[in-house]
This record gives structure tokens, C-alpha cells and sequence, in this order.
């Protein structure tokens, strides 16, 4: 039988995880409950989700299995200290906000729970997201499961150790702006050069996801893949020496330290 969804918040993040689950079968729209503070947010998700919504938290909490704190990170405490007598003891609490470890959320909640921190990023919306998971004392392994099949629906989990989710911050959870960033300066040197700009944009997309389902697939080493593709005298060896001239390795390394730093300055 299959257990009760609940939001609380629903912005980007929360859509795309909700769009994700529903339009994978794991749950019925019936089974979904929503509360957001917005009334055009609550009128947006009944209209394209056909799930219950309410802008009672305390509602949602009473309803939810499984129960994800989709606001910013500033409104956990608030949100888990008004809902705190709701929760049912075998309630999951999942949350998802850079900065707010399973410790805070347990301190905000003012008792134990069953909780999930998660880590999840926005391609969760075509269900191929990377979701970063670590599980409180309080799951069982059943349990734990249960949660792995329902945002593997959604992407790939990666069970890490809490410690650890920082880094899953800057390589997975903020990473596809990064990558959009790429895409965006290969399709403009493409249109600089003649190319239609939706040819551009498509062309340059395919490429990156060809080329991360190699590195996936033949589980060769990104390095080597990169010399299969450089010939001696070649293009393509041309524009990696220009890569490496203009700082490429380095400017991903500190966007990416940047990134983890920010994340660790909001876990304290």
C-alpha cells in the first residue's frame, strides 16, 4: 500500500520533486498533500497536479508518511516548531536545504524523529537528478529503503555520510548552473560563428549528455576519454590547449570550492 506525500513548501525544488514522483506512479495525486503561504502557489499546483492543497502546515504534517520540508532554509525552525505536535512517531521527515544537517532539524523538532536529509538537484524534474541521502538512527534499513525506491523514481541516490553533504553541494546540488553556464558559452561561440541559435542550443546540449553518459557508461577515466578524442595535430586538441591557457580546470575548481565554502559557512 502506498503511504501519504506531504510539502510543506513547494518552490522549484519542491515542484520538481513533486512533478518527478507523480510522474513516475509511486504515489497518486490523491495521496499528495501541499501547503505553501502563496495563494497563486497553491492555485498553480492544484491546476497542474490535481493534488489536495492548504496553507495549514499543521494539516499536511497530520496527513504525511513521508513528509518533505520544501522552504529556505531560515523557515526549518519556524516551520518544525509549529508543526512539532503533528508529526507521527513513524512519520519521515525529509529535508533538503543546504545548511540544515539532521542535528538542527532534530533540535528545531525539540524531540527524535525519523529524518532524511537529502541533497537532490533540479533534473530530479525529468528524473534524472542525483539525490545525495543520509538517514537519522531512527530508520530502520526497511525504512530506509522505502525512501531510497520512492527518489529513485526521480534519479540516482548516492547514500553518503553526512559530513560529506557540503561537497555534494558544490559538485551535484548547485552544479547544474555550471553546467548551464557551459552549454549557454558553446551555443554563443556557435552562434558567433553562424549556426541558428536553437541549433546551438540543441547541438551543445547533446554533446554534454552524450559525453556525461560515456563517462557513466564505460566507467573509463574522464582523462582518457578526453585523449580518444584528441588527435596528434588535431581541432580538438586545439581547443583544449586553449581551455587549459585560459584556466579552465581552475576556474571549476574555485567555483566549486566557492560553493562548498558557502555551504559550510550555513552548516554552522
Amino acid at each position: 500500500m502506498h503511504k501519504t506525500v506531504g510539502f510543506i513548501g513547494c518552490g522549484n525544488m519542491g515542484k520538481a520533486i513533486l512533478r518527478g514522483i507523480l510522474d513516475s506512479g509511486w504515489v497518486s495525486a490523491s495521496k499528495v498533500m501541499v501547503s505553501t503561504s502563496r495563494e497563486e502557489t497553491l492555485e498553480e499546483i492544484r491546476s497542474l497536479y490535481q493534488t489536495e492543497v492548504t496553507r495549514d502546515n499543521r494539516k499536511v504534517a497530520q496527513h504525511s508518511d513521508y513528509l518533505f520540508l520544501a522552504v529556505k532554509p531560515h523557515l526549518y525552525e519556524t516551520v518544525l516548531n509549529q508543526v512539532k505536535e503533528d508529526i507521527g512517531e513513524e512519520t519521515i521527515i525529509i529535508g533538503m536545504a543546504a545548511g540544515v544537517t539532521l542535528q538542527k532539524m532534530e533540535t528545531y523538532l525539540g524531540k527524535e524523529a525519523k529524518m532524511v536529509k537529502i541533497m537532490p538537484n533540479t533534473p530530479v524534474a525529468v528524473k534524472e537528478g542525483l539525490i545525495a541521502m543520509t538517514a537519522s538512527a531512527q530508520l530502520d534499513e526497511v525504512e530506509k529503503e522505502n525512501v531510497i525506491a520512492m527518489l529513485s523514481t526521480i534519479g540516482k541516490v548516492s547514500l553518503i555520510e553526512e559530513k560529506h553533504m557540503d561537497v555534494i553541494t558544490g559538485i551535484s546540488g548547485s552544479s547544474p548552473a555550471y553546467v548551464y553556464m557551459f552549454i549557454e558559452a558553446m551555443a554563443d561561440a556557435a552562434v558567433k560563428n553562424g549556426l541558428p541559435r536553437k541549433e546551438a542550443y540543441e547541438i551543445s546540449a547533446q554533446a554534454v549528455l552524450g559525453a556525461a553518459k560515456m563517462v557513466l557508461e564505460t566507467g573509463i577515466h574522464p582523462g582518457m576519454l578526453k585523449d580518444m578524442v584528441t588527435s596528434p595535430g588535431g581541432t580538438t586538441i586545439e581547443a583544449v590547449t586553449m581551455l587549459e591557457e585560459k584556466g579552465l580546470r581552475h576556474a571549476v575548481i574555485s567555483a566549486v570550492d566557492a560553493c562548498i565554502d558557502k555551504s559550510r559557512e550555513m552548516s554552522k
